[in-house]
């Protein structure tokens, strides 16, 4: 090899150890995280739930008779994926579907009594999370922080607002009008 491969290879290294603490990567490695954190703690308290069931139970719980097109939207699945999700947490007893009172091709979806514990349990798993995630940092920190994450995501969401402006396809209102807090 060459001196320059060399020192091409070493900045193409130095590259890689540096987009581990990009944005993106970070982001991305949180949220992996947040996520492994959430299942482990459910499986430890015998919780029979995913962390993506649990987005839609408490996105339920702040929304009773949401149809489930929102919230297939809402967690960015297709509809029959949903559908399966729901599923399983009908078989559970956690979840309830009507028909919508004025269209008949909408279902709506409703918490059932035995969700009640489940989503304490959920919000309890998250409430450990967030402060496993903060250990250490000073309150005006995570307030800052939160507040940052905040920005940048209204910042994409003006961006994809416009790209859909643009191309004639409609906004995503949903990610506008409820913050992606639902777990962790």
């Amino acid at each position: 090899m060459t001196r320059n491969h060399v020192a091409t290879g070493r900045l193409e290294a130095d590259a890689y150890r540096a987009a581990d603490r990009t944005f993106g990567f970070l982001v991305h490695d949180v949220s992996r995280l947040v996520k492994r954190r959430f299942e482990r703690a459910a499986r430890a308290t015998g919780l029979p739930i995913t962390r993506r069931q649990a987005a839609v139970l408490l996105y339920i719980a702040r929304s009773e008779g949401v149809s489930q097109a929102e919230v297939a939207t809402w967690l960015d699945i297709e509809p029959i994926a949903l559908v399966r999700m729901l599923d399983k947490l009908h078989e559970e007893g956690l979840v309830e579907r009507r028909a919508h009172p004025t269209d008949r091709r909408v279902r709506t979806l409703w918490l059932k009594p035995a969700a009640r514990p489940v989503v304490e349990r959920i919000l309890e798993i998250n409430l450990a999370i967030r402060e496993e995630a903060f250990a250490g940092l000073a309150a005006g920190t995570r307030d800052a922080l939160i507040a940052a994450l905040d920005g940048v995501k209204g910042n994409l969401m003006a961006q994809e607002e416009a790209a859909a402006e643009r191309s004639g396809a409609a906004a995503d209102p949903v990610l506008e009008v409820l913050p992606d807090r639902a777990a962790g």
